[in-house]
């Protein structure tokens, strides 16, 4: 039981119990953002005429002072005091004495950690965008400095067609705007002040919500109180777009990994972001890329508590919500940790260019363009699929390519091929005719990359 109250309670909590539910352990890292509130709450206060100025004054310093210890690692946090608002309360009372008791005036611990928590979320969304953006930038450069290098793109993990590979590493910028947009409107729904709410119901006492609100940077306030104290979708929200982060990260990290090896070679990381094997002197292990792509699961798992945390609890706060927020801050650490370090990755990367390019001119990659030349010379595009698949057939009896087919060999399988065939064969002439919006042709990857860029600034 909590020394700041007794109630109705004449017993000692048991030790078990007080070990069991506190909570200090890992709400203390909402410190600084409850002592934010708490001044914000008490000079509402005094505005209002609810406390006075000697004491709203004796709080503000009071709370600055605690604010300092914990900046400097020189406060004790007692478990016996459940959560991070009764360690600091406490703290305040035993510093200034009667003035600290009149603090929680108009509130209740249900408002305030939803406060808190939305102070955090706000920050750690802001910080998530910043990592997204550090990255796209890192992709940019990357595409930038390879802009003539061609790689096969690939369909079900086979050589498709052969595509620019800033082309290929502008699709990660696409997909990480995508979670940047989904963090930034995200934002506006943790924007808003459930301070005020109190317990569940309101408060009688003639506080001014919106200047609270105004003071914390919140965009608005809570319609209704119990939703108020209630609600965590913006977490379930920020645990969810982490996930599609998550996703995305290790989508291109288990590209990564399949570069680096030596049966693609396309590519080779940095000393820095790869290690060695304690038994085998000459591997080089993608170590980073592969934590990364690990660590995607337990961003998941997070996600998959919170819905199962929430889906049983009746209106409005219950206990079970103390358990909403180790899955979130681990959240926040791993998804920041792992942009971080995939955004200084991407610049060591050294590519294999030529190594690329060859592998360009395997599987046929041509093929597709074939039928496309056949179909403007009036075959139909199902006849002219045929007849590729014919030819490809063809070459694979003969170990040979398509390009390195003779006009003699086309028309066996296709009468309308002429003597340009070749010409149209070429890699530069392949890329070339993906002329369109979003194509690879170097033009469109040129404007693509202005675009990104200028997006990104």
């Amino acid at each position: 039981m909590s020394k700041l109250w007794g109630g109705r309670f004449e017993g000692q909590t048991d030790a078990l119990v007080e070990a069991f539910t506190e909570s200090v352990s890992f709400d203390s890292q909402l410190a600084l953002y409850d002592i934010q509130g708490s001044i914000a709450h008490a000079e509402m206060l005094g505005a209002q005429g609810i406390l006075t100025e000697a004491d709203v004054a004796a709080i503000v310093q009071g709370l600055n002072e605690i604010r300092t210890r914990i900046e400097a690692g020189d406060f004790t946090w007692d478990p016996a005091l459940e959560d991070v608002h009764t360690n600091i309360e406490a703290a305040l009372v035993e510093r200034i004495g009667d003035a600290g008791k009149r603090l929680h005036t108009g509130r209740s611990r249900n408002d305030q950690i939803a406060t808190d928590i939305r102070l955090w979320a706000r920050d750690r969304v802001d910080a998530i965008i910043g990592c997204l953006r550090d990255l796209c930038g890192a992709f940019i450069d990357f595409a930038e400095a390879h802009i003539d290098v061609v790689l096969p793109g690939c369909t079900h993990l086979q050589h498709a067609q052969p595509v620019l590979l800033a082309h290929h590493m502008l699709a990660y910028v696409e997909m990480f705007g995508r979670d940047a947009e989904r963090f930034a409107d995200l934002r506006k729904r943790v924007n808003v002040l459930p301070l005020g709410s109190a317990a569940l119901a309101g408060t009688p006492y003639p506080i001014d919500r919106v200047r609270v609100a105004q003071a914390l940077g919140f965009d608005g306030i809570t319609a209704n109180s119990m939703d108020a104290v209630a609600d965590r979708d913006y977490l379930i929200e920020f645990c969810s777009n982490a996930a599609i982060t998550m996703m995305h990260l290790s989508r291109l990290c288990e590209e990564l990994i399949l570069w680096l090896a030596p049966a693609y070679n396309f590519i080779e990381i940095g000393d820095a972001f790869t290690t060695g094997s304690s038994i085998m002197p000459q591997k080089k292990n993608p170590d980073v890329a592969e934590l990364v792509r690990g660590k995607t699961g337990r961003v998941y798992g997070a996600l998959t508590g919170l819905l199962t945390l929430m889906k049983g609890l009746p209106m409005t706060y219950n206990r079970d919500l103390q358990e909403d927020k180790e899955p979130v801050f681990d959240t926040a650490l791993t998804i920041e940790a792992c942009l971080t370090v995939v955004a200084g990755m991407i610049p060591t990367i050294k590519v294999h260019a030529d190594r690329m390019a060859e592998a360009a001119k395997d599987g046929f990659l041509e093929a597709t363009d074939i039928a496309d030349y056949l179909v403007g010379k009036g075959v139909p595009f199902r006849e002219a699929h045929g007849m590729v698949g014919a030819m490809v057939r063809y070459c694979v009896e003969r170990g040979k390519r398509l390009p390195e087919l003779t006009l003699d060999e086309f028309r066996q399988f296709a009468p309308a091929i002429e003597a340009d065939i070749h010409d149209q064969l070429r890699l530069d002439s392949v890329l070339a005719r993906r002329d369109n919006p979003g194509g690879t042709a170097p033009n469109r990857v040129r404007d693509a990359l202005k675009a990104a860029r200028k997006k990104l600034e």
